[in-house]
């Protein structure tokens, strides 16, 4: 509780002096005066060393009781890690950019087939990780809407827009543009919901386009992708390190799959004698069942893995009840020394499958789980080559295997993982 150094005949006379200064009445709250009958309400911040004034309103319009309430609610944002300046928005009923953007992440998520769409929506928008069990959320190394987070949705310009966005346009196109078109939808939010009128500051078509140049031609995938020539030798490293993330890229290699279909893999999705992996269609990006034939190399890790299990998941994290997080596949590839992604060995597998190989491109498309763009032929496919796949996929594990000098054929023996 702040020590009040003021009261409400001390402020009238500071006002009717005019002497032009500022009063505290402690818990970080003033009373500037800027001169004969002018004051107002002041809320004073620190940020890298230096005080910053949050106007609070004009001493005749707020009373000492309500600027000593406004204070307090700054306080209380503060000790939340919020902005004091989103509290002041929301006091005046007008919807911030934090406000809109949390509210619209809540109301897509049900939509949403896994937890990585909601947390790419949380990072870019909010700075932040989602929030943990107990209600705390970790802040990011880039939290690119800070300086617009705590203003009114309606008053955000077209200068706002560009201010992010033009640092990352031309480093990082793919980030720059799923960053502008999040705060667009955020934007639209806002409008559907009477918070805003007018155009949308973040709008392309027609408006931003005519002010930032014309972006680098991207990547094919836009991840960066290792040469098929090279994966055999790198999975010959991986062999050789020990640890379950290892084990999780190389099965991720092996099946072509997507990173969040391995690392939320379940020990009830594998059916051993078969060599068989069926991936739920909630798991999957195109909503619809997926089964993975598995080669011996996979079924070994699988094996070997089961040996050792502590959880549900078949790529346990350190935190009880939770998957092995994909920041974990990341440390491997640095550890390694590589410039790629997780994503991208599917583009080096695909490159394999076309270049070095006779297998159909249907068969190959199916391994990658993509959907069928032509409705018709969509309409006629009944199998998922399932068998066609298993002789890829096995030509695959054993393309992986063939250059991997000095690494182990057999699955490198794992450290029981405790539960925590």
């Amino acid at each position: 509780m702040a020590r009040h150094l003021l009261s409400a005949r001390r402020v009238a006379a500071l006002l009717n002096g005019g002497n032009a200064r500022r009063h505290g009445d402690g818990g970080c709250l003033y009373l500037q005066v800027n001169g004969p009958d002018r004051g107002a309400w002041v809320f004073m911040t620190k940020r890298g060393g230096r005080q910053r004034p949050i106007g609070l309103g004009s001493a005749h319009d707020v009373s000492l009781k309500d600027a000593r309430e406004l204070a307090e609610a700054c306080r209380q944002a503060m000790r939340q890690g919020r902005d004091p300046r989103m509290v002041l928005a929301e006091a005046s009923g007008e919807m911030t950019f934090d406000t809109a953007a949390r509210e619209l992440i809540e109301s897509m998520a049900p939509g949403w087939r896994n937890a990585k769409h909601r947390a790419q929506w949380w990072m870019t928008l909010l700075g932040q990780m989602p929030p943990e069990p107990d209600g705390k959320a970790k802040p990011t190394r880039h939290d690119y809407c800070g300086g617009i987070r705590s203003k009114p949705v309606s008053k955000l310009t077209t200068e706002d827009a560009l201010r992010v966005l033009k640092p990352l346009w031309q480093t990082r196109p793919e980030t720059a543009n799923r960053l502008r078109g999040r705060r667009e939808r955020v934007w639209d939010f806002a409008k559907a919901r009477g918070h805003c009128s007018g155009e949308n500051p973040f709008r392309w078509r027609g408006h931003l386009d005519k002010l930032l140049p014309k972006r680098p031609r991207l990547t094919r995938g836009h991840h960066k992708a290792m040469p098929f020539a090279d994966v055999s030798t790198f999975v010959g490293r991986l062999r050789a390190m020990q640890g379950v993330a290892p084990r999780a890229l190389e099965l991720a290699i092996l099946t072509a799959a997507r990173s969040g279909e391995v690392l939320g893999a379940r020990w009830d999705e594998i059916d051993m004698p078969a060599k068989l992996w069926t991936v739920p269609a909630e798991r999957m990006k195109a909503g619809k069942e997926h089964r993975v034939p598995l080669s011996d190399r996979a079924t070994a890790i699988l094996d070997e893995l089961r040996q050792a299990r502590v959880s549900d998941f078949v790529f346990p994290g350190f935190k009880r009840g939770a998957p092995l997080s994909n920041m974990a596949l990341e440390a491997v590839l640095r550890r390694a020394n590589v410039d790629v992604t997780t994503h991208g060995f599917r583009s080096s597998f695909r490159d394999w499958a076309g270049d070095r190989t006779a297998f159909a491109r249907d068969v190959v498309e199916a391994a990658l789980a993509h959907a069928i763009e032509n409705k018709t032929e969509a309409a006629y496919r009944r199998s998922d080559a399932l068998e066609k796949r298993r002789k890829l996929m096995a030509a695959w594990a054993a393309y992986c295997k063939s250059a991997a000098k000095g690494g182990r054929g057999n699955v490198t023996p794992l450290r029981p993982v405790a539960a925590s």
